[in-house]
Order: structure tokens, then sequence, then C-alpha cells
């Protein structure tokens, strides 16, 4: 069993997370009249890496919901203005019509019954509102570069089925909307690699973060010598510009119909 991350790393995974998707969820924000919106959940926040945006943005009542109470305690302490809540994205703690804008980001493959997810968030939505499901990644579609960790993506996928999530969620987004009675457009987001060449800074950061994840989630099915050979190859290759890493990361948004009287 991998050591869980304290509070402080999982903030850090999300926060890179963040980091990819900024340029679809401006446009989704945008898409979605953010701005205007009286009241905006955010479902499965987490530690709230992207959920006090959603008030600098402009929204009125933000609120954020999660299943795992510790990570709520560390979001509270962000003092961003958003009121935080206990509650399962299954069963959402809200009644009907309650938001004009429910998004979630990087949640449904993690859901037991992603449909009834989606179907919530609807619930809870006031009639011409819109879901945003921000991105849901499909490791389906995951093309590694250089060859030496071509393999590393499917180990990865393999850890996620382990751990109880789909890794290949993101193709299934349209029908979960669909399926929730929303007019939807699914999209994926542009992958773009810095070639940057030889005499670049080593990597950091980001990259740290990244690599103390997957550690994380392939303790006990990769040898650890194996772990570090790949490490060590992804950052050579990332330093030398070789580097390619694409997982195909899909985002829906859908509008809730207004009904006639």
């Amino acid at each position: 069993m991998a050591p869980d991350l304290t509070l402080s790393e999982w903030d850090d995974w999300f926060t890179v997370q963040a980091g990819w998707t900024r340029s679809t969820r401006t446009w989704i924000y945008s898409q979605a009249a953010l701005a205007r919106a009286d009241g905006v959940l955010d479902v499965g926040c987490g530690t709230g890496a992207i959920t006090g945006e959603l008030r600098r943005w402009g929204a009125g009542r933000v609120v954020g919901v999660d299943v795992d109470a510790r990570m709520l305690t560390f979001a509270r302490e962000r003092e961003d203005g958003v009121t935080y809540v206990h509650g399962d994205a299954h069963h959402l703690p809200f009644p009907d019509h309650s938001f004009d804008v429910v998004l979630s980001h990087f949640l449904l493959l993690w859901l037991t019954n992603p449909i009834q997810g989606v179907c919530e968030m609807a619930r809870v939505l006031r009639p011409g509102g819109y879901v945003a499901a921000c991105a849901e990644p499909d490791y389906g579609g995951r093309v590694d570069y250089p060859p030496a960790l071509a393999s590393l993506g499917r180990w990865q996928a393999e850890a996620l089925r382990r751990q109880g999530a789909e890794p290949e969620m993101g193709r299934r987004l349209g029908e979960l909307f669909a399926g929730a009675g929303l007019q939807t457009t699914v999209g994926v987001m542009a992958g773009r690699w810095d070639c940057v060449g030889n005499d670049a800074a080593p990597p950091g950061g980001d990259f740290d973060t990244e690599w103390s994840m997957r550690q994380r989630d392939l303790a006990g099915l990769v040898p650890p010598e194996k772990l570090r050979r790949w490490r060590e190859i992804d950052r050579q290759a990332l330093a030398e510009g070789r580097r390619v890493l694409f997982v195909p990361t899909f985002y829906a948004l859908g509008q809730k119909v207004k009904r006639e009287r």
C-alpha cells in the first residue's frame, strides 16, 4: 500500500493539474457566463485549488463540496470567500435549482456511478444554467516519447483502475451529459510542449510534484529501480527537448434546458 500524501502535497498536485487546464477553464467560465452567476458549485473541490478563482471571476455565492473532510479543513484555511460543505457527489446536499453554474475538475473518473453524479449536478442546477466537467482524462489515447517511457502510461492507467478510477472517462463525457438531459458541447484540450534544448535549466517544481504522485500510485506495481530509471529518462528527455507526454483530456459544457409552460 502506497503511503498517502500530506494535505499540502495533495494541494500541490491539484495546483499542478489546475495549471494544465487553465486556458480551457477560462473558455468554459466565459461560455457559462460565470461572472453573472449568483450561485456556483464546485463538486469535488478537494483542497480548494480552483474554487477560489470562481470568486475572482466575479461569481456571487460560491460553494465547494467534497467527501473528504480533511481536505475541506485545508480548503477553509484559504479564507477565499468560499463556503465549503461536506457531501457526496452522488447525493449532493442541496435543493433542486440551487445554482447557476455547477462544475467539476478531474472528478468523474473517481465516481462509482458517474451518471448519477452528472444527474445530481443537473438536479441542483437552475433551468438555463450550465454544468461543466472542466477536465477528464482518457489514458486509452496516451502518447509517451521517447519509446523507453511507452509503458509508463499503461502502468499508470492500471494503477488508476486498482484505485477504483476509470482511466478512459474522457470519451464518455458526451454520453453522460446526454443521459442527464443536458444540451452539451464536448471537446479535447490541445497539447503543447516547450522544446527548449540542452542548455535549459533542469526540470523541477511541477516535475517533482508529478513524480511524487507517480511513485505513490505505482508503488507495489513497478519495482523501485524501474521507477528511478523512468524518472531519469524523463528528466533527461525534458532537458533535451525530446519529451512528449499527451493524455487526451476532455471537457464538457452542458446547458439545462428551460421547460416551456
